[in-house]
């Protein structure tokens, strides 16, 4: 049974930071492409920024490309989101997901597990 456990959000001023974890369990985490996608209220789940299994590729949406940063540690089977320069529109829940495959996607389609999610909310 895969099982994802997001953290780390909260609320935060504009130009603040967040760091936001995924522990994964159930599955060989580095055979597998993470994602992280948010939604806000009224508005469909988005792709945030995806990793590749190894760690060695990125993608992001471009609205937070130079402020977000997808990472992983395949050892502790945990996927990381640092987030500065947080603006208002960047307020949502976080979904991180697991892949089908080693390589990214950013179709939510495309992922075979979600996490619960935890809220971001960024204050002005």
């Amino acid at each position: 049974q895969v099982q994802l456990v997001e953290s780390g959000g909260g609320l935060v001023q504009v130009g603040g930071s967040l760091r936001l974890s995924c522990a994964a369990s159930g599955r060989t985490f580095s055979n597998y492409a993470m994602g992280w996608f948010r939604q806000a209220p009224g508005k469909e789940r988005e792709f945030v920024a995806a990793i590749s299994g190894s760690g060695s590729s990125t993608h992001y949406k471009d609205s937070v490309k130079g402020r977000f940063t997808i990472s992983r540690d395949n050892a502790k089977n945990t996927v990381y989101l640092q987030m500065n320069s947080l603006k208002p529109e960047d307020a949502a829940v976080y979904f991180c997901a697991v892949d089908r495959s080693i390589f990214i996607s950013i179709r939510s389609t495309d992922m075979d597990y979600w996490g619960k999610g935890t809220l971001v909310t960024v204050s002005s």
